[in-house]
């Protein structure tokens, strides 16, 4: 039986979103907090923007907006890397904090938003596969990767800050096969594909 919104545990709980275009978009974000019961959600994604700073979008770089939250909220989704790969930000290292590369900005977040609210339930998405103007799953950036690089990236620093990790890129069906099914340009997901995101993000948010 589907649990209550009014049962969850996220019921008047807050939620934010750090990400991209497709966080930017706040399409996911309602369906998922009317299944969950959260009491507000806050949208501090940037269309466009990668994670690492830098170059001409650095104003809305990941990293620089997830310290514009003026509270740590109770949940954080982390949900950002296909503009990194389509720009060629370099992968950096976990070990570093170079906020210029896309592992170092993103520790570097991490670190920051559990600084501030140890409590936090942090939580890491994968980017989803794509196929757009060329730049694919096997497509190899100027910075020597491909997508599924940022994604293992994403999978190495939830073991490494023990976070939790939703695998888009692996599990969410969405793949050159599917993608005009669930996508309105082969990268953006349409009604289905926000659909698709909100049903995984609901069950993975529920086990936390």
């Amino acid at each position: 039986m589907e649990q209550s919104a009014a049962a969850s545990k996220w019921a008047g709980k807050v939620w934010a979103t750090l990400g991209d275009s497709i966080s930017a978009a706040n399409v996911y974000q309602p369906i998922v907090s009317k299944r969950l019961g959260f009491a507000s959600v806050i949208n501090a994604a940037k269309s466009g923007c990668p994670m690492a700073a830098g170059g001409d979008r650095d104003y809305g770089a990941t990293v620089h907006s997830g310290k514009t939250l003026e509270t740590v909220p109770d949940c954080v989704t982390i949900f950002a890397g296909t503009n990194d790969y389509r720009l060629g930000k370099p992968l950096g290292s976990i070990d570093g904090r170079d906020i210029y590369t896309y592992s170092g900005a993103y520790v570097t977040l991490i670190e920051e938003l559990l600084t501030r609210n140890p409590a936090v339930r942090l939580n890491l998405w994968t980017p989803l596969q794509r196929d757009k103007d060329g730049w694919d799953t096997e497509f190899i950036n100027e910075a020597g990767y491909r997508l599924g690089d940022y994604a293992e990236a994403v999978r190495a620093i939830g073991r490494r800050y023990a976070l939790p990790v939703l695998d888009l890129y692996a599990e969410s069906g969405i793949t050159k096969l599917t993608l005009d099914y669930f996508t309105g340009d082969r990268l953006h997901p349409n009604e289905a594909g926000h659909q698709r995101i909100a049903g995984m993000a609901v069950a993975f948010l529920e086990r936390l």
